[in-house]
């Protein structure tokens, strides 16, 4: 009797032993995202304006020396847009950044050429000053409740009239601004990039470290999309107010004294012709890399962006309306081909329009209000 063979019946594999599906579209997904042109606009524009320049004006523009001349020429102005981000992040604005930029830029010339102080001293009586400010500012905004628009353009009036005071309306000069050490905080340069490029790139890391990466900054930004939301999270959206009212002083102080130094003079207006393109890069900022929030780097991008066209027209023409037309050109250009989301309501409202879901809002994000209890909130 010959046994007849039996065919193994094959089991399917269990959900533990099944091989887990290669995902390989969502990291694909996320590089393509990442480099749109919603997100990176700016980048775009501002490849398309080099090799504009570069056809315009192929011997001067397209140089290491131009790449040199755009940091070392807008690291300043980087400062002072830097300087209203943590605020604007908080949904409050400083006006009076320029202002106070102007302030420490005379304050320190008139410590050095008049007092004779030496330059250590010089610089930290007028950030003390830049300190002043800001607890000032503060004080009117959060304490007062006075409106942080005409606020600080107020105080940044009263600072004008403290600077004529000062001044008269001219320029402070010395040989004391010229001679080193002072003259090192702007001046020094290592193979053509000049210091204010790396006071540039620091406090820029430090507004992203803050913003993105710390508890502090998702409670900025909850503040800045719903102050009331945040406040009955147990945020303390006052103190966060006053402190970014602060921190733009001193920053935007800061940017006076390395202006001093780089010009070797304390200009009554030194920070008057920053205050604006301030805000318009960091309002182009907003629309990049973290769309609808005010950044550090995208701040950046869009400085360099302005500086690189106002350099190449410079190099190409003399006319002396073309920096003006190229810079509101820009402006408008950038934004209507990143989808308009410069308009303040669009970048400081909640995107999902309610105020119960703004927690879970922000947590879906990443970004905005974790989940705290009130003494850590504290």
């Amino acid at each position: 009797m010959t046994s007849t063979p039996t065919r193994a019946v094959q089991q399917p594999p269990s959900a533990a032993q099944r091989p887990a599906p290669l995902l390989r579209g969502a990291p694909v997904r996320r590089v393509v995202a990442a480099l749109s042109f919603r997100n990176i606009g700016a980048v775009y524009v501002w490849l398309v304006i080099v090799v504009i320049f570069s056809i315009w004006a192929p011997d001067t523009f397209p140089t290491a020396v131009t790449v040199k001349q755009v940091l070392n020429g807008n690291a300043v102005a980087g400062l002072v847009a830097l300087s209203v981000v943590p605020p604007l992040a908080a949904r409050v604005f400083d006006l009076s950044v320029a202002y106070t930029m102007s302030l420490t830029s005379v304050l320190t010339a008139r410590f050095l050429v008049s007092a004779g102080l030496g330059p250590g001293v010089a610089v930290a009586l007028a950030m003390t000053a830049a300190l002043l400010v800001g607890v000032v500012n503060g004080i009117v905004v959060v304490v007062l409740r006075v409106d942080s628009f005409i606020a600080t353009l107020a105080t940044g009036a009263l600072i004008q009239s403290l600077i004529t005071m000062v001044t008269d309306d001219s320029s402070i000069t010395g040989v004391q601004l010229l001679a080193k050490p002072f003259a090192s905080i702007a001046q020094l340069d290592a193979g053509g990039i000049t210091l204010p490029v790396l006071y540039l790139l620091l406090a820029a890391l430090t507004i992203w470290f803050l913003l993105e990466h710390t508890a502090t900054g998702r409670r900025l930004y909850a503040t800045g999309f719903n102050a009331d939301a945040a406040r009955l999270q147990g945020v303390r959206t006052d103190r966060l107010r006053f402190l970014t009212l602060v921190a733009s002083a001193l920053l935007s102080g800061f940017a006076g004294v390395v202006f001093a130094s780089s010009v070797g003079s304390g200009s009554p207006t030194a920070g008057t012709p920053y205050l604006l393109s301030a805000y318009a890069a960091a309002f182009v900022g907003a629309t990049q890399l973290r769309a609808g929030r005010f950044n550090a780097w995208g701040t950046v991008l869009a400085v360099l962006l302005l500086g690189t066209g106002i350099t190449g027209l410079g190099l190409a023409t003399s006319a002396q309306w073309a920096a003006s037309l190229f810079t509101g050109s820009v402006l408008i250009v950038a934004l209507v081909l990143t989808g308009g989301r410069l308009t303040l309501p669009a970048v400081l409202r909640r995107r999902r329009g309610s105020h119960s879901r703004v927690g879970s809002e922000a947590a879906s994000e990443g970004d905005a209000l974790p989940t705290i209890d009130k003494e850590s909130a504290k």
